[in-house]
């Protein structure tokens, strides 16, 4: 794919959410544009990633990567599914996914089990889902508080995963944001284009 390199190591487990079903969409979006389980993304990306092995090996960790590129005409299918205002970017060029420099990760033991954060990635749970497809974006909008980086009642070892995986990435080239703690993308995102698939 033009600018884009597929990415894959030993290191890192490729999970892409939107290529399986147990998402917020409640669709394997991913699978019915003919994307599949791939996580492409930009070559810095893919160094900056790869510039965390030594520590990953260090602590007995890997990293699941649930989201890196995402296909515009993937981002305009979710849109669709869910039309709910700041659900998804309005417009897919304000995605830096749709870019290739975004990608939604979380640490994991060496058997892929992840670590305890105060949410799933995506603040993802079957019973919300139900209730966004439906409409209902109520009691998953007070959710999602949970998936800030300042949010403070989460369990003491949830804190501390979120704040290491922070001090990671940001130590490694990327940037958060202040309310999804698995959302990291390069700096300099927005010097990037946005990449058609197809």
């Amino acid at each position: 794919m033009k600018n884009l390199l597929r990415f894959s190591d030993e290191h890192f487990i490729i999970d892409m959410m939107y290529a399986r079903e147990n998402n917020m969409v409640g669709q394997a979006v991913y699978q019915t544009v003919g994307f599949g389980n791939n996580a492409y993304m930009h070559e810095k990306v893919a160094e900056a990633l790869l510039s965390l092995v030594p520590i990953l090996e260090k602590n007995k960790l890997k990293m699941r990567i649930c989201d890196a590129y995402r296909p515009p005409i993937a981002h305009q299918k979710m849109l669709e599914i869910i039309p709910i205002k700041g659900f998804f970017k309005a417009d897919y060029k304000e995605s830096n996914h749709c870019h290739g420099t975004a990608v939604d990760v979380c640490l994991t033991d060496m058997d892929g089990n992840n670590l305890d954060y105060p949410t799933e990635i995506d603040a993802y749970e079957k019973r919300y889902a139900e209730q966004v497809l439906k409409g209902d974006f109520s009691e998953f909008s007070v959710h999602l508080q949970k998936a800030r980086h300042d949010y403070t009642k989460a369990s003491a070892k949830q804190i501390q995963n979120r704040e290491f995986l922070k001090n990671l990435m940001e130590e490694h080239g990327f940037t958060s944001i202040p309310h999804e703690w698995w959302h990291y993308n390069i700096a300099d995102w927005e010097n990037y284009p946005v990449v058609e698939w197809k």
